[in-house]
């Protein structure tokens, strides 16, 4: 068939030319067009343009580039005079790609293409309106050649003073045509006028390879001791943020997102940076295991009880999986959680380096050589390359997570990418331990990983002094109150530390215990907006004239009893910072110091992934081709009914609803399995012409498949404007 447009060239592949297409431009079947119409019309669409050129590397780019510079239509020969001899297999890939397409009288861009790629494309300025002598070049004076050596590889245009008042050298260029004026203070250098400069080269240089990796070799088992590390390191962080929303809830912000001062809370208490606590907040924020409730409350969900049942490679699994898909950067200076870190790039790039790395093998490299080779693979012309941040940003999340051991992809991570078992995750995580060593300062070390009951029960009653490959915890008049808050009695407490603790409890934190204990809840807290309520009148007295506790506004309602303005959690809080111990009670004054773990009341609500289609697997791409060719045939098929149909309602004689009710009676009876064309009229009066297979006739309608649509509908015979057989 002879080529004439961009769909005849798409109509012209097999099906193995359209699955190569496909497999290179996904979003092309995102839907499955109907036919070549709709697919040529989606691949020239300027959204797919972008996507396909931002899939290119850098020595695919400069070869599009160079034929987006050739007058239409080129030949090979001419491209390569341009570029080099190796841009032959560039060429190949750009045409598999449909960016370049081959036409009845040589190579085309499909239209949109020069659009998406700019009208400067590598530094060159725009045709000029009349021919050039471009021999006179030779003979330019010194001070014309001066300026055109600073506009000749770009930028094309250049700030004068005043155009109406040229040097001597601009005046010369001007004069000649080969710069043109913009305005009144800029003036451009005409295409040609470049490229003849350049020696007929777009660019100055040709980056035809990729950039190699360099680096320091890592060894396998400092990698794979590296990588488990931090694997259980980031699962303990995730399991400590979230037992800690569940227990004190931040509150979300208006516009979306963790406020600063609970990050600051946060990192705190885990005793890491901002940024690491941003990013393992992100992660369960992605993975689904907390999410903003209505009330602005950030609470963990249900899905995070499901996900502590599982063996730490599931854990794992689920928290990497869903950062690697996600479009969202938590490095970016915006709120975590929040609504601005969307990034359509975001998990493009994020594959492509470990892809890099995966095919390092053990080679942690460095920086410099990483971005170099990152930037060649993903040019991204619009934004001058991938942002050195982002390779920062990942490299660094890929570290905190396990994929990665001291700069190097680990066996854990390769295993992931290339979706093999991840069960040695589980035998190569250090051996959990179910006892503590109590120090006689009010410490305790684990001596490695606790279990979970017991880590459990740990956090309730001791807060984390420091991490490491042994955790210390520390006893505080706080921490211990916390455990009595959530039902825990001083008994319990000190039968728990006996029963784990490999060493004695201290004198001293029996006391402390027993004196925290006996305090506890000797004071009460209730809400009437609030009340104080205390058998001790002494005590009573004492907080009425205590001026750290005068924000509460306390007014003495009775020998035992107070009031005050400020809610009840507020006053709890007041009070325990001026050295009191208060314990919550209901209204009918029972102590509150059950369990107050927290969970979201909604399911989990992950942000959407913007950006990204997913690789289609050989059933998909066969099933689009069998559309696609399904569709195409049928669409021939309609165009042919139509003509015939317009030839013979041309020749239509109007007729009654009688007369019609007979031509179809006669048809069903004499030529059922023809296909007849009919003109309808709708509810305003325009008739449309309709190719139809009659069915039956009941109740003054026909049943006819149309078509069109494919589907069985209902035609009232009195808007039946005329009958023909096809």
């Amino acid at each position: 068939m002879e080529i004439r447009s961009f769909a005849d060239y798409l109509r012209s592949l097999d099906d193995a030319g359209l699955i190569t297409l496909f497999e290179s431009r996904s979003d092309l079947i995102s839907p499955v067009p109907s036919d070549i119409s709709s697919l040529a019309v989606r691949a020239s669409s300027i959204p797919s343009l972008v996507r396909a050129v931002d899939s290119l590397n850098k020595w695919q780019l400069q070869v599009l580039e160079a034929a987006s510079v050739i007058s239409e239509p080129f030949t090979e020969k001419e491209l390569l005079q341009c570029t080099d001899k190796s841009a032959k297999f560039a060429l190949a890939a750009l045409v598999d790609r449909a960016l370049i397409y081959i036409g009845h009288d040589g190579y085309r861009l499909p239209g949109n293409l020069r659009e998406v790629l700019g009208n400067e494309v590598a530094g060159l300025g725009p045709v000029a309106s009349k021919k050039l002598k471009l021999k006179d070049l030779d003979n330019a004076p010194a001070a014309s050649k001066k300026v055109l050596d600073a506009m000749v590889w770009g930028p094309p245009r250049g700030a004068v003073a005043d155009v109406k008042k040229p040097n001597p050298g601009l005046k010369w260029l001007l004069d000649e045509g080969f710069v043109s004026p913009v305005n009144q203070q800029t003036v451009v250098l005409h295409r040609e006028v470049a490229l003849h400069l350049r020696g007929n080269k777009v660019h100055r240089e040709l980056i035809a390879q990729e950039p190699q990796l360099s680096g320091r070799n890592v060894e396998t088992k400092s990698l794979q001791l590296a990588a488990i590390s931090n694997i259980t390191t980031f699962l303990r962080w995730t399991e400590e943020v979230l037992n800690f929303w569940g227990q004190q809830p931040a509150m979300a912000l208006k516009a979306g997102g963790l406020g600063i001062r609970d990050l600051r809370e946060i990192t705190q208490h885990l005793g890491v940076e901002s940024e690491c606590a941003s990013f393992i907040i992100e992660v369960a924020y992605i993975s689904g295991l907390v999410t903003i409730d209505p009330d602005d409350r950030i609470l963990p969900t249900h899905q995070f009880d499901i996900w502590l049942s599982y063996p730490a490679s599931v854990k794992w699994e689920n928290l990497v999986s869903a950062w690697l898909i996600t479009s969202r950067l938590s490095g970016l200076d915006a709120a975590p959680m929040g609504p601005e870190l969307d990034r359509s790039i975001a998990a493009t790039v994020r594959k492509k380096v470990l892809a890099l790395l995966d095919g390092a093998d053990s080679l942690a490299p460095t920086s410099d050589s990483l971005l170099a080779t990152l930037q060649w693979n993903l040019p991204y012309r619009r934004t001058g390359g991938v942002p050195a941040e982002y390779l920062h940003w990942i490299t660094r999340e890929a570290e905190w997570l396990g994929i990665t051991g001291q700069g190097a992809l680990s066996p854990y991570g390769a295993a992931l990418l290339n979706n093999r078992d991840l069960t040695a995750i589980d035998s190569d995580l250090p051996a959990t331990v179910d006892h503590i060593l109590i120090q006689s300062d009010n410490t305790a070390i684990a001596p490695g990983p606790l279990e979970h009951e017991v880590a459990e029960e740990l956090d309730l009653i001791a807060d984390i002094e420091s991490r490491g490959a042994a955790t210390v915890f520390r006893f505080s008049e706080s921490s211990l109150r916390r455990g009595l808050d959530h039902g825990r009695t001083g008994e319990e407490i000190l039968a728990f530390l006996k029963k784990t603790s490999k060493t004695p409890v201290p004198q001293p934190l029996e006391y402390l215990i027993g004196d925290i204990t006996k305090k506890h809840g000797k004071l009460r807290v209730g809400s009437a907006s609030s009340f104080i309520r205390c058998e001790d009148t002494a005590l009573i007295t004492q907080i009425l004239r205590d001026k750290k506790v005068e924000a509460l506004g306390l007014r003495r309602i009775a020998p035992e009893v107070l009031i005050c303005t400020h809610e009840a959690d507020d006053a709890i809080h007041i009070l325990r910072a001026a050295g009191y111990l208060p314990a919550a009670e209901d209204s009918q004054g029972l102590l509150l110091s059950g369990p107050r773990i927290q969970r979201a009341q909604t399911k989990a609500r992950p942000p959407r992934i913007i950006g990204e289609f997913e690789n289609p697997s050989e059933e998909n791409l066969a099933i689009a081709v069998r559309t696609i060719r399904t569709g195409e045939k049928s669409s021939a098929k309609q165009s042919t009914l139509r003509d015939i149909s317009q030839e013979a309602l041309g020749s239509l004689p109007r007729s009654t609803a009688n007369e019609t009710l007979e031509i179809l009676t006669h048809h069903l009876r004499e030529n059922p399995s023809k296909s007849l064309s009919i003109g309808y009229a709708d509810n305003n009066g325009l008739v449309s012409h309709r190719i139809i297979d009659p069915l039956k006739i009941s109740a003054g309608s026909l049943m006819a498949r149309d078509h069109a649509t494919g589907e069985v509908l209902t035609f009232r015979i009195p808007r039946i404007t005329g009958v023909a057989t096809l």
